[in-house]
């Protein structure tokens, strides 16, 4: 039935799997996706939305090195909008509402589109390994398919657990089974595995709703897409809407708790700490009346909307009545219940970098089993996941990116040097180069990479170039052009800047603070000079971007070159640390366990001191 031997066999369908068949395959693997329903393939479990804070720019990651996401996203979007545009351009993170239909539809087309992707639809019960390496998967039809290299991308099936109130079922999503075998023989293998929970809130239908007693949420007036190639920007979008709980919502839902999973004890796992039930928030914030939810439309014509901020698992008459107590939900119909679900995972300290397991070599894990939450997290993982089983596959150098290159990285490092005991989610917080890290530049900084190793395309290239190309020679003719007083003096009188008295460079202007790109174009100069060279929209936001804080940018930068000195020490990778009797007994066992691949790492683990990292410099020779 299969190829005698695939380069690349995937295990699993969702965000994750996706992206690494489309990466493996376009570098040239022969590829596999194996999963147990390929009509849910790029199926958007939870929320119909991609991006947000942190998550936008990994998108834009994604899809400067070649991947899928961010052409996805923007063929099925139905709202845009950039998020926090009153901070930082570090700050700025795209996100798209999407058709949920026509995402996972774009998807299975993409793929099917996309050579060197064959489809087998089964469940995967079984690893073969042989000698200490992955050699391919049996499934549970008994069939066995040989590969060089398995990604595993099983999301929340592995043993999965849904709870509503008292009830219980197995299952790894509303409606589908949950996956078992995989996590009783890695363990078997010597894999620590352990159990996580999330959850999702009922979709109900939008005909029972009185949206004129809601917020309307619309999108940008002028919006933006993900995509650095030549999809299209949207040119109508739908509305989203906003609502809020109440003391009387909280009470009806309090008179649940007795029967609630999270309360009384039927869930021992650990929920995502940032996206709480409801039932949670009420507990942790008892001080709050009120909480947001948003309403959000599941598509372009559907009447099925879900409700964003009421994930639950409380029995089915309690999150009836609660809902219905909501203002604009008074005679509201369910389409489904929420609930929650419990999963295995694999604590992601025991990968590696191009997040190949240590323990069996051409095995690779992505997603939710890494312990992630999120579409976008999942993706990254997957694309990276893909690039690396197929370098190694091909006896070529592995790819990993940097803390200072790319969330991306940010994302991959602190997963296998820190660990995770609760869902993670990206943040900018977590990345300490965010001002370098930003969604205007995603192409910039990685495009060449992914041109390099074959998966971003020669036009993708070119493009990156011409923007640079445009973004530099503007900034010099800023730098260059002289501006007369009387020319700039009433754009700085209406933002309330200091008037000039003689002519400048322009530049100086537009460096002030409330001075913008919009400003400029005011001028005659400036505007003739956009025209005239055909320069868009992320040209211009780029430009002022590199104006504005280019200090920052270059102290930020310097700041990176520093710790690369730490990254160029590698530590050997069978290093016996318990010969080092300097370090303390902690550093010892962390340092063992994890086993850094080189000093910047080792400094980034918890309970290793600056002065353990002094003791390693000093052993290294440095």
């Amino acid at each position: 039935m299969f190829e005698s031997e695939y380069d690349v066999i995937v295990v699993g369908g969702g965000h994750a799997g996706a992206e690494a068949a489309a990466a493996a395959a376009n570098m040239g693997s022969k590829t596999l996706l194996v999963t147990m329903n390929l009509q849910t393939i790029g199926q958007m479990s939870c929320n119909p939305a991609m991006g947000g804070i942190a998550k936008g720019q990994i998108v834009r990651e994604i899809d400067a090195l070649g991947g899928y996401s961010g052409i996805i996203t923007d063929k099925s979007a139905i709202q845009f909008k950039m998020l926090n545009k009153s901070k930082g351009p570090a700050m700025w993170s795209p996100r798209a509402q999407n058709d949920r239909i026509r995402f996972a539809e774009e998807w299975r087309l993409a793929l099917e589109r996309t050579p060197n992707v064959d489809f087998y639809q089964d469940r995967v019960s079984e690893l073969i390994v042989e000698e200490g390496r992955a050699k391919g998967v049996r499934t549970a039809l008994g069939i066995e398919i040989r590969g060089k290299s398995v990604i595993l991308t099983n999301g929340t099936f592995l043993n999965g657990l849904i709870h509503i109130g008292e009830k219980q079922f197995s299952g790894g999503r509303a409606g589908e089974r949950a996956a078992t075998g995989i996590t009783e023989q890695l363990t078997d293998l010597g894999f620590e595995s352990g159990r996580m929970k999330t959850g999702t809130p009922p979709r109900v239908d939008g005909r029972s709703l009185d949206f004129s007693k809601m917020i309307v949420q619309p999108g940008d007036a002028v919006p933006e897409k993900f995509s650095y190639s030549n999809t299209k920007f949207l040119g109508r979008q739908r509305d989203c809407h906003m609502a809020h709980t109440s003391t009387l919502v909280h009470d009806l839902l309090k008179e649940g708790f007795d029967r609630s999973p999270m309360f009384n004890g039927r869930i021992k796992s650990i929920g995502p700490r940032y996206c709480p039930s409801i039932e949670d928030k009420i507990n942790r914030f008892a001080d709050k009346d009120s909480h947001q939810l948003f309403v959000e439309p599941e598509g372009w014509n559907t009447v099925e909307v879900y409700v964003n901020g009421f994930s639950t698992s409380l029995p089915e008459d309690v999150q009836f009545k609660a809902l219905r107590s909501v203002v604009g939900f008074e005679n509201v119909k369910f389409f489904r219940l929420g609930y929650a679900i419990e999963y295995d995972y694999f604590p992601p300290t025991q990968l590696k970098h191009t997040l190949e397991t240590k323990l069996v070599e051409n095995l690779y894990f992505a997603g939710q089993i890494n312990g992630t939450t999120g579409y976008e997290e999942a993706a990254s993982q997957g694309l990276m996941a893909g690039i690396n089983a197929h370098q190694k596959s091909n006896e070529k150098e592995a790819f990993v990116l940097k803390r200072d290159e790319a969330y991306i990285g940010v994302l991959i490092d602190d997963l296998i040097t820190k660990g995770t005991e609760e869902p993670y989610r990206m943040f900018t917080s977590r990345a300490e180069y965010r001002t370098l890290l930003r969604q205007d530049n995603a192409d910039l900084r990685l495009t060449p990479k992914g041109h390099e190793i074959g998966l971003a395309s020669d036009t993708r290239l070119r493009n990156m170039e011409e923007k640079q190309r445009k973004s530099d020679a503007f900034i010099k003719f800023f730098k260059e052009t002289s501006v007369l007083p009387d020319e700039i003096n009433p754009i700085l009188d209406s933002v309330g800047s200091a008037l000039v008295k003689q002519s400048d460079k322009m530049v100086r202007a537009f460096s002030r603070p409330k001075v913008t790109m919009s400003h400029m174009l005011q001028l005659a100069s400036v505007s003739a000079y956009v025209k005239d060279n055909d320069l868009n929209r992320e040209v211009l936001e780029q430009t002022e971007v590199q104006v504005k804080y280019s200090g920052y940018i270059a102290k930020e930068k310097n700041n990176a070159d520093k710790l690369h000195r730490l990254e160029e020490v590698r530590i050997p990778e069978n290093f016996e640390y318990s010969r080092l009797k300097s370090l303390s007994f902690e550093a010892r066992e962390k340092l063992n366990n994890i086993r850094p691949a080189t000093i910047a790492q080792a400094s980034r683990i918890s309970g290793v001191s600056p002065s353990d990292v002094s003791v390693l410099l000093v052993f290294m020779g440095r």
